[in-house]
């Protein structure tokens, strides 16, 4: 099989790391096969920001977790059979103490930012990083609950982010584990004109 569509393939998210820091000219040829993503009038409008420290991990993470509380509580109550199994799927049970089900503990938290007008550029973006982080032996998942941290001043002045820009969330890591099973993919929707 073609090199690409097996990494398309066989890439999955993952929520579980080994401590083991990522080496920085792995992370610099993950960001520069993001910065390769076709952008709009090829602008490359996004920005990247790589985030090690362990206390700006916990400040995200402190700001971040009362939020997704809030909606897992709400699926629970609201849609129990969804609930079920993102939790299952997940499997945020299993998550080491202290439990982060938003950054899953990874070496890496990696944002994709750029202007708002430019969130499909930098979703292609995304996806080049994590194909590429696949094919290099590492695991990413893209957190969407890890952009809801953008209405802390603190956070903001960080990530020196401006009013008009959106974030993208990435972990990155060495896998724990054996990449989690495939989830049945439906069949797509094709009509030839």
């Amino acid at each position: 099989m073609n090199t690409v569509l097996e990494a398309i393939k066989k890439r999955r998210s993952v929520r579980f790391f080994h401590s083991k820091p990522v080496e920085r000219d792995i992370v610099t040829a993950i960001i520069e096969a993001g910065n390769q993503a076709p952008s709009a009038g090829n602008l490359q409008p996004w920005r990247f920001i790589i985030v090690e420290d362990e206390k700006i991990k916990k400040l995200l993470l402190e700001v971040t977790l009362s939020k997704w509380h809030k909606i897992v509580d709400y699926l629970k109550n609201t849609r129990p059979e969804y609930y079920k199994e993102i939790m299952f799927e997940s499997r945020y049970s299993e998550l080491e103490e202290p439990k982060d089900p938003i950054y899953f503990h990874a070496p890496i938290i990696l944002f994709v930012i750029a202007h708002r007008r430019h969130a499909v550029d930098c979703a292609l973006a995304c996806q080049n990083i994590m194909l590429s982080a696949y094919s290099l032996g590492l695991g990413t998942c893209y957190v969407g609950f890890g952009a809801m941290v953008t209405d802390n001043t603190e956070i903001r002045k960080i990530l020196e982010l401006k009013d008009d820009e959106q974030i993208h969330p990435i972990v990155l890591g060495y896998p724990k584990e054996d990449l989690p099973r495939r989830p049945p993919k439906k069949k797509p929707q094709i009509r030839w004109i």
